[in-house]
């Protein structure tokens, strides 16, 4: 009866906390657990590209451009944070040489590989975009093998044992599934005895990144989740997975959730909140696993528990989340009433070949309008493609804001009502909303200068209205 856990990036960089908090604290004891890493908070983005403000990283500066060095430049930072890492961890000595000699062995041959594969797509006869994806694979390893080799050197010289277990296939000449590279990793540790500490990112002959982009963490831990039948679980964040963004509504105001299913944690994902990847998710949802979310930094405190079958007591609203930076593109055709012409699966398949996320969409007789979470860059390439595809629409786009209240059983008469009367009492104009017949969410379009204001006007409408000190007690 073991459990699987993820420690997040930011968490991970707090080692003490992580070790005293989670490892050692932990009324479990110390083993019967298995943990996957994160890399360290802000690696992966100088490794591949800054996640939410798409700054390029390694990756996305080698891959502009064949004969452009920069990325050179930003190798040399990564490699300088992640000594700097290291001496803050080992502070001296030969534990101190050990990690970084296994750092340089790692950081020196994916340099070599990179510059390599630089000369040789600078003939002809080779494309460099034919390589792009095993790059994006190779770099993003660099930074969980990295934090998991220090972790479980760490905990073995503060007494546990503990076992690094590297899936990120380095060197390997086998391209083989995920779940069989699982199997083989653990088919000789024994948890009652061992406590492994795993790489986020693990070696697949589909790629991970290729299926699942910043998710691929999240996939590892639900797939050791099921193959090995945990019992449940467990992420560690550097926050609770509570009501509202405490920083919004106030600290005194927000409130973990303590219960909820993975309904809701689909919807929050579907926003870029970071609960679970819907697919990671999936996975556990399928076999009956629980997760939990527990904050890294209240360790007492039994977190967010979310089940399959879960469904509130009565019906209310459980969180209210949201994202800013969206783009409203819309596609006006007075030719689309009325006719069997497919609008809908063609401006779909331009969207998906520029890898925008579709956060939402509104449809009548004549418009087409997608919500989207990208960058300016990407939605004017959409617009022209679509532009040439569609010579006789209007296309329009405009940046704003989703404010989305969700919950597990959201049927609530006059819950709608409610919402769009309090945002009225506070000036927020409503420029669209969507409220589906799962009642599990609804989703209210406002400009981007409104978003704080209308979250903290839903919070106050629609949560702080309820007691949630029986959900909490139910999570523990």
């Amino acid at each position: 009866m073991h459990t699987i856990e993820k420690i997040g990036g930011t968490s991970m960089t707090d080692y003490e906390s992580v070790r005293d908090n989670i490892i050692k604290g932990s009324s479990k004891g110390l083993y019967n657990r298995v943990f996957v890493v994160s890399a360290y908070g802000g690696i992966t983005d100088l490794l591949l590209e800054q996640k939410k403000s798409g700054q390029p990283g390694i990756y996305a500066l080698f891959s502009s451009s064949i004969e452009d060095d920069s990325w050179l430049t930003k190798f040399a930072e990564l490699r300088e944070a992640l000594l700097q890492i290291n001496s803050r961890l080992f502070e001296r000595g030969d534990l101190l040489a050990e990690a970084n000699a296994f750092l340089d062995e790692r950081l020196e041959s994916a340099n070599k590989c990179l510059r390599d594969l630089q000369s040789l797509c600078q003939h002809g006869h080779f494309s460099l975009d034919a390589h792009l994806a095993t790059v994006r694979e190779m770099l993003a390893s660099l930074g969980e093998a990295h934090s998991a080799w220090n972790t479980a050197k760490l905990l073995q010289r503060d007494g546990v044992n503990a076992c690094f277990v590297d899936l990120t296939g380095w060197r390997t000449n086998r391209h083989i599934p995920l779940d069989e590279r699982i199997r083989d990793a653990f088919s000789n540790i024994d948890l009652s005895k061992q406590l492994p500490v795993v790489t986020g990112y693990a070696h697949s002959d589909k790629g991970l990144l290729t299926s699942f982009d910043r998710g691929y963490s999240e996939m590892t831990f639900s797939r050791l989740a099921v193959l090995t039948g945990a019992k449940e679980a467990v992420i560690h964040k550097e926050f609770h997975l509570s009501s509202a963004d405490p920083h919004l509504v106030g600290k005194e105001n927000a409130v973990p959730i303590g219960r909820t299913n993975y309904d809701v944690a689909d919807q929050l994902a579907n926003l870029g909140v970071e609960a679970i990847h819907p697919k990671a998710a999936k996975g556990l949802r399928q076999q009956n696993i629980p997760l939990r979310v527990k904050n890294t930094f209240e360790p007492e405190h039994a977190g967010t528990l979310i089940t399959g079958d879960y469904v509130s007591d009565s019906p209310r609203v459980e969180i209210i989340a949201g994202c800013k930076g969206v783009y409203a593109l819309e596609l006006f055709d007075q030719d689309m009433a009325g006719t069997i012409h497919d609008y809908d699966r063609e401006v779909l398949l331009v969207i998906k070949r520029f890898k925008a996320h579709i956060i939402s969409k509104d449809t009548n007789a004549n418009t087409l309008t997608h919500f989207l979470s990208t960058n300016l860059k990407t939605i004017k390439r959409i617009q022209s493609a679509l532009e040439e595809r569609f010579p006789e629409a209007e296309l329009n786009q405009r940046k704003v804001a989703i404010v989305s209240a969700i919950g597990s059983d959201m049927q609530i008469p006059g819950v709608l009502a409610k919402a769009v009367q309090s945002m009225s009492t506070n000036n927020i104009q409503v420029l669209a909303m969507h409220q589906s017949l799962r009642h599990v969410d609804m989703q209210f379009i406002v400009n981007e200068p409104d978003y704080d204001t209308a979250v903290r006007t839903l919070h106050e409408a629609l949560v702080e209205i309820y007691d949630h000190g029986t959900a909490i007690c139910l999570a523990s």
